[in-house]
């Protein structure tokens, strides 16, 4: 189970796990998970997010804004943002590569 299945099972309303959104808006897990992280930073950035987001991901905001929805909408990519930016710098992308090494047994 990833990272992301474990935040999206602790916001209401979003779906089971990072597999079923994939599923459901038509795109890989594996950019599903780079969809909401970085969903996550451009929320705190100035500027609409998903277009933010979509030129950082290459998705377009159609299903970038498919994946806002089916994860609870717009205050829900403030919590994934406070979730992932542990470190409070306004990068969770940092945080998450940190998450993944403490996965594997590296720092």
């Amino acid at each position: 189970m990833s990272l992301f299945d474990n935040i999206l099972k602790n916001i209401g309303g979003a779906p089971d796990d990072v597999k079923n959104l994939a599923a459901k808006v038509g795109i890989d897990p594996a950019m599903a998970e780079k969809a909401i992280a970085t969903l996550g930073q451009t929320h705190q950035m100035q500027g609409d997010t998903v277009e933010l987001a979509s030129v950082k991901t290459g998705l377009d905001t159609g299903t970038l804004n498919q994946i806002v929805q089916q994860i609870g909408g717009e205050g829900s990519l403030s919590s994934f943002a406070s979730m992932l930016d542990r470190d409070g710098d306004g990068n969770p992308l940092d945080d998450i590569a940190d998450m993944a090494k403490g996965l594997f047994g590296k720092k």
